[in-house]
């Protein structure tokens, strides 16, 4: 889930892959970020690409 929020994906692009419901992906979000440190999910997003989640350089 990490790596999609590091593509960019929303809450709802989210849900609509792995057929989750959106308020699943929430609290999924909220608990990644948590664990993770970071007050929203552009940083989960940066962390995300600097661990090498998402197919960007």
């Amino acid at each position: 889930m990490l790596a999609l929020v590091g593509e960019g994906l929303s809450n709802a692009g989210i849900a609509a892959r792995p057929h989750l419901a959106e308020g699943s992906v929430k609290t999924y979000m909220s608990t990644i970020m948590s664990k993770l440190g970071v007050p929203n999910r552009v940083r989960a997003a940066v962390i995300a690409h600097e661990a090498g989640l998402t197919g960007g350089p």
